[in-house]
């Protein structure tokens, strides 16, 4: 029963590859874009904020169709939307009049896929058989980042071989691997969240529930946590170092990326043996460290080192947040992982621009920004032990829905 499906989960975890590739090609071309397409700058950081600002819009209206058209459905439209925004990428700014309006375009259609995705992909994977879904959650989340670290190194090396003025070769191959894993998803088994008969929580009974507002709360501290230091990590790298963008992007975000990567793989692999409240705990505890190291350490390269640091530190902190909730509140259904997701991206928001107001605010001193982020980790370790203390467990086989 349960070997059937493997193909699913395989295919989820592609899902959050697919993720990576929408959410960081783009972004990867925004100078050449400033150059060969004559866009001031304020309006290629638009682009940022609208891709994130329609994921949100995303997340927020899925709840009211996800459940009526169904996970299959949705799941090749999330890909589909992926994949098409990819193309018109390199269609829409040389027909439209004004390129950066093409650009918007395509940045708004890839992002509802990837809105979509986040919204989709962690319920599908709960609802497959498996014998530890904190585990398997915990793998699934480390592949957005196995697709970060690959979508930055093969682009880059395309780059270097073909030359950048060729992106749109690649940007056609990035797009078949949404089609590809659209035309898996209209074959692989999907299980349903909820027993037969069984409804999902409606989003009125769920605000009702007290467990909710701090797994809430603690999705946003995770997502701020990890892109406080994440977004700033380049930069800072190369302020401090004094190296170029390239060897910054390796040293800063890379690092951060593949020690986040292995710590979801880590839990992944080794989570039946490890208790996820005290491995959160830890976590958060290093994350903490991480900060003040980022903040007060005055050796430029031992400061880099907490950033890959940090980078280790909250990986479990988003995979497992879903994993606590899921557990707690079994019949949460759709409705909550949408809202899960977010408050996740509310954090992915706040989290980097907290810190650049502060740096900015602090005579653009981005270390005395980042020692102002160290608020995120504080506050979602004190959501764990009030998840404690209302008697959450995180084994879905103890789930306490009572706590309203």
């Amino acid at each position: 029963m349960k070997n059937q499906y493997n193909k699913t989960i395989t295919a989820c975890f592609v899902g959050y590859i697919v993720q990576a590739i929408v959410n960081n090609f783009a972004p990867l071309l925004f100078l050449f874009f400033q150059r060969s397409y004559h866009i001031p700058l304020s309006q290629i950081t638009l682009l940022v904020t609208f891709n994130f600002g329609i994921q949100l819009l995303t997340d927020l209206l899925s709840v009211g169709f996800v459940d009526r058209i169904g996970y299959r459905a949705s799941m090749v439209l999330a890909h589909v939307m992926s994949a098409a925004g990819l193309i018109l990428l390199t269609i829409l700014p040389e027909v439209l009049p004004a390129p950066f309006w093409g650009i918007l375009i395509s940045v708004m259609i890839y992002a509802i896929g990837g809105g979509l995705l986040e919204v989709l992909v962690s319920p599908v994977v709960e609802a497959c058989p498996s014998d530890n879904k904190e585990k398997a959650m915990s793998l699934l989340h480390s592949f957005y980042n196995w697709g970060y670290a690959g979508v930055v190194l093969l682009s880059t090396l395309f780059f270097h071989v073909a030359g950048i003025e060729n992106w749109k070769i690649l940007a056609i191959l990035w797009a078949i691997i949404p089609l590809g894993n659209a035309l898996v998803f209209t074959k692989v088994p999907i299980a349903t969240l909820m027993e037969e008969g069984e409804k999902g929580l409606r989003l009125g009974e769920l605000f009702k529930n007290k467990l909710l507002w701090i797994m809430l709360l603690m999705m946003v501290c995770a997502g701020a946590s990890e892109q406080a230091v994440s977004q700033w990590a380049s930069t800072f790298a190369e302020d401090s170092l004094g190296i170029s963008k390239t060897l910054g992007d390796l040293a800063g975000p890379m690092a951060f990326a593949l020690l986040m990567g292995s710590s979801r793989l880590f839990y992944g692999k080794y989570g039946d043996h490890i208790d996820l409240n005290r491995f959160m705990i830890c976590s958060c505890c290093l994350c903490v460290l991480s900060y003040l190291g980022i903040s007060l350490i005055p050796i430029p390269m031992m400061s880099l080192a907490c950033c890959a640091l940090c980078g280790l530190s909250v990986g479990i902190m988003w995979p497992g947040t879903f994993s606590k909730t899921s557990a707690a509140l079994p019949r949460g259904g759709t409705a909550m992982f949408a809202l899960l997701a977010l408050g996740g991206d509310v954090g992915c928001s706040l989290g980097p621009t907290l810190v650049g107001m502060a740096s900015g605010a602090l005579g653009d001193n981005l270390k005395k920004g980042v020692l102002l982020g160290i608020i995120f980790p504080i506050v979602l370790l004190l959501g764990i032990f009030l998840c404690q203390k209302a008697g959450a467990d995180s084994n879905p086989n103890e789930p306490n829905q009572d706590l309203n």
